[in-house]
């Protein structure tokens, strides 16, 4: 989201320009399909886990241009509210006890970008949704210095032609209407990464959005916004109105949004770029001067700029990845639907669970995606959302039945194979899903633990805004100490 382009006022022969250079790259990407030119000998798995920067009183600290020049570090980038930053984790196989290792690597970045932070005023917290984060902050001075972050702004404004109205019901209830998308920097997520062939990649994925909502109960951790306490996974549907481009007219006649879970089952990953084509008009049409087609001919691998850019402007909750590294294309499922935090070591109990899982699945003889509907797991995952470790789920075979009910009888032996066919050690395997297997025996995950805390505080006499603050502030030395949360006190 962060890729950096130049602002610019868009004509009608930019977006014809655009169209027609789109969809000639749509042709290669599906001769190269063909033509089976993708690397995927040696599956990688790679993160990105975007932070919020907060003051001394705990308050929002719009100040990550200071922060990422104190850090100096590529791996760690903008995003789109001034309070936010990300770090990219390197991609890595999952063999032996990389794990371990990308834990203890992970951990020692963020204590040294801390470090950095804290000489300009500054401190990261992994967390879904800041708890103290106001109305008055999301205006267009919160976004990002990035041009692209200003284009996108204009571009989705002028697309719905009106200011967005965010309404979100859950224990309280939230309407807010505002005129710029900075709302939506208030989600701060955790994605995996997976490369996988072209033949495998539809069974990935499909796996991927029928665990999704498991994922999101299991990991939720933003539960409250603007002083409300929502749902437990809030980031959901703020990010999927915070993007609309609809307004309610266009709405009413069934066109897609741009954050989307999908509509259907896949068979390729070609698929999935060419509803992006069809459904979805450009939002920052540019071109490049390549020429796709004579780029494949001479023998060499194009970069699919535009195909690339627009799947960017598509947020699916497993989005496909194009990419091209040391001349070689790749295809990858990124898996966007969990939180960041609460610690390192549970965001790796949640990859762990994950990556063991999705192999599992996607390997499995009779797919699950054949024994059930694709609205079921769209269900699933809203359920997984609004009501988090205590929601109930539908799954072929049991019908209705608690996740945690789910994830201990069925899923946890599942992972548990699936990350030894990766070659995971056995140690590390039952570290990671241990943790999982305690979240659902003691019904404790992020969000859960923060609503706790939080009324246990106004009932010893806080206000609300007190009690966030403190709550965020008890919450900020217990992620230090990366014992999983699970374990927190409330």
């Amino acid at each position: 989201m962060g890729e950096e382009v130049e602002q610019r006022v868009f004509t009608r022969e930019d977006r014809a320009k655009y169209r027609q250079k789109i969809r000639r790259s749509l042709d290669v990407f599906a001769s190269m399909l063909r033509e089976a030119r993708f690397e995927f000998e040696r599956p990688l798995t790679g993160m990105e886990i975007e932070l919020n920067l907060i003051d001394a009183n705990a308050d929002p600290a719009m100040r990550n241009a200071e922060v990422l020049g104190a850090i100096a570090d590529p791996d760690f980038q903008t995003e789109l509210g001034q309070f936010n930053v990300e770090i990219n984790v390197p991609p890595r196989r999952l063999a032996g006890e990389e794990n371990a290792d990308l834990e203890r690597s992970l951990r020692a970045s963020l204590n040294n970008a801390e470090e950095h932070a804290r000489s300009v005023g500054a401190h990261m917290v992994m967390i879904g949704i800041l708890p103290t984060l106001r109305r008055e902050h999301m205006t267009a001075d919160a976004l990002s210095a990035n041009p692209r972050y200003a284009l996108l702004n204009e571009q989705i404004f002028a697309a719905r032609g009106e200011d967005l109205d965010i309404r979100i019901d859950g224990v309280d209830r939230l309407a807010v209407n505002t005129d710029t998308i900075a709302p939506e920097s208030a989600c701060t997520s955790t994605q995996f990464h997976l490369q996988v062939s072209p033949e495998e990649f539809a069974s990935y994925w499909n796996a991927a959005q029928v665990i999704a909502g498991v994922q999101v109960a299991l990991g939720a951790n933003s539960p409250l916004l603007f002083g409300r306490e929502l749902w437990r996974e809030t980031r959901i549907p703020l990010f999927e109105q915070a993007t609309d481009t609809r307004s309610e007219e266009i709405r009413a006649q069934g066109v897609r949004p741009r954050v989307w879970f999908g509509e259907r089952w896949i068979t390729s990953v070609f698929d999935l770029f060419e509803e992006n084509v069809r459904y979805f008009p450009a939002l920052l049409p540019i071109c490049d001067d390549e020429d796709p087609a004579d780029i494949v001919e001479r023998g060499d691998t194009p970069q699919l700029s535009e195909l690339r850019l627009h799947n960017g402007t598509v947020y699916r909750w497993n989005r496909p990845i194009y990419a091209v590294v040391k001349g070689r294309p790749h295809l990858r499922v990124e898996n966007r639907v969990l939180p960041a935090g609460p610690t390192v070591v549970d965001t790796i109990a949640n990859a762990g669970f994950y990556y063991g899982l999705i192999r599992m699945l996607a390997e499995a003889e009779r797919p699950l995606w054949t024994q059930m509907s694709f609205s079921a797991a769209e269900e699933n995952f809203h359920a997984g959302a609004r009501h988090g470790i205590n929601a109930s789920m539908f799954w072929p075979g049991l019908g209705y039945v608690p996740v945690t009910e789910l994830v201990l009888r069925r899923l946890l032996p599942l992972a548990k194979e699936g990350l030894d066919r990766w070659g995971v050690s056995a140690a590390e395997r039952d570290r990671l899903l241990g943790i999982v297997e305690q979240r659902c025996l003691t019904h404790r995950n992020g969000a859960t633990w923060q609503v706790d805390t939080l009324h246990k505080l106004e009932a010893d006499g806080l206000s609300r805004q007190e009690g966030l603050h403190e709550m965020l502030r008890r919450y900020l030395p217990l992620m230090h100490e990366n014992k999983p949360v699970h374990e927190w006190p409330t």
